[in-house]
């Protein structure tokens, strides 16, 4: 998938080392009927993954790992993932989340994700975000970051703690609003100084605010660590974007400035 977007059907005999015209053929045919491949004809009939595909492939390898034991509904469809509830084989309810690249321009991702080829295909670029997310969650939870628990992930699919609440954006009205932007900044700072990782896309779209009024920072593949270049402008842009909304929504007077100075650990607190 990382080198090409097509397959021939002589590849995948290659490969499979079944046999081109009885088992080949019979298979992909079969794949292509149920809807988890794409067949194209042009010079050649050639043969992708589609994300239908894909889903099983990595569903399947976390039920034989013993990660999941049955699938629920929607939590959310957004522009770049799918998250449904399910359970573990102990009961547990956890969150699955779909990376779905694809759905803005490839100019768009490419600009945003520093991870991503040129000539990668979606499902190839989901696997790259979705492996790049689960990292960041295995740095920054041990550490008290609050963020799902990371639990498994295979391929282009995340399991990870359960996500109940609603995103800040989606938040009318907030019963003590300088509480929760302390706890964001109180987190965005223990990701920086403790685990050396800057979010690097952080905004109103991606803190879930729990119905504890605790919050959970979301969505992780775009961060970078403390060491790189451009990781002071991202953590920048990180705090100025949720001090904005907090003055824009919630009227709250607060200087980015010293937000900023707070994060870094400049300043003992945040804004009194």
């Amino acid at each position: 998938m990382s080198q090409h977007e097509f397959v021939s059907r002589e590849q995948v005999a290659k490969f499979s080392k079944l046999d081109l015209a009885r088992d080949t053929d019979f298979r992909l045919n079969q794949l292509s009927q149920l809807g988890l491949i794409y067949r194209v004809r042009g010079a050649y009939v050639g043969y992708t993954l589609n994300y239908a595909g894909y889903d099983c492939l990595a569903l399947n390898a976390l039920v034989k790992a013993g990660v999941l034991e049955a699938f629920g509904k929607s939590l959310g469809v957004g522009k770049e993932a799918d998250v449904f509830d399910a359970l573990s084989p102990g009961g547990e309810r956890v969150a699955v989340k779909f990376q779905r690249l694809g759905r803005i321009s490839f100019r768009q991702t490419q600009r945003k994700r520093g991870y991503t080829k040129e000539h990668a295909s979606w499902i190839f670029q989901s696997r790259l975000a979705a492996e790049k997310e689960y990292q960041a969650l295995e740095l920054v939870y041990p550490l008290g970051v609050a963020v799902p628990k990371p639990i498994s992930q295979n391929r282009h699919v995340i399991v990870m703690g359960m996500i109940e609440g609603a995103e800040l954006a989606e938040s009318k009205k907030i019963l003590r609003p300088e509480r929760v932007l302390k706890e964001i900044l109180l987190n965005v700072r223990r990701a920086y100084l403790k685990a050396g990782v800057v979010h690097a896309d952080l905004s109103e779209y991606n803190v879930i605010l729990k119905p504890d009024k605790h919050i959970l920072i979301i969505d992780w593949p775009q961060y970078v660590k403390k060491e790189h270049q451009n990781a002071e402008l991202f953590l920048t842009r990180d705090v100025k974007n949720v001090v904005r909304y907090f003055s824009r929504k919630h009227m709250l007077n607060i200087k980015a400035d010293e937000a900023l100075e707070y994060v870094i650990g400049k300043r003992r607190i945040a804004f009194s």
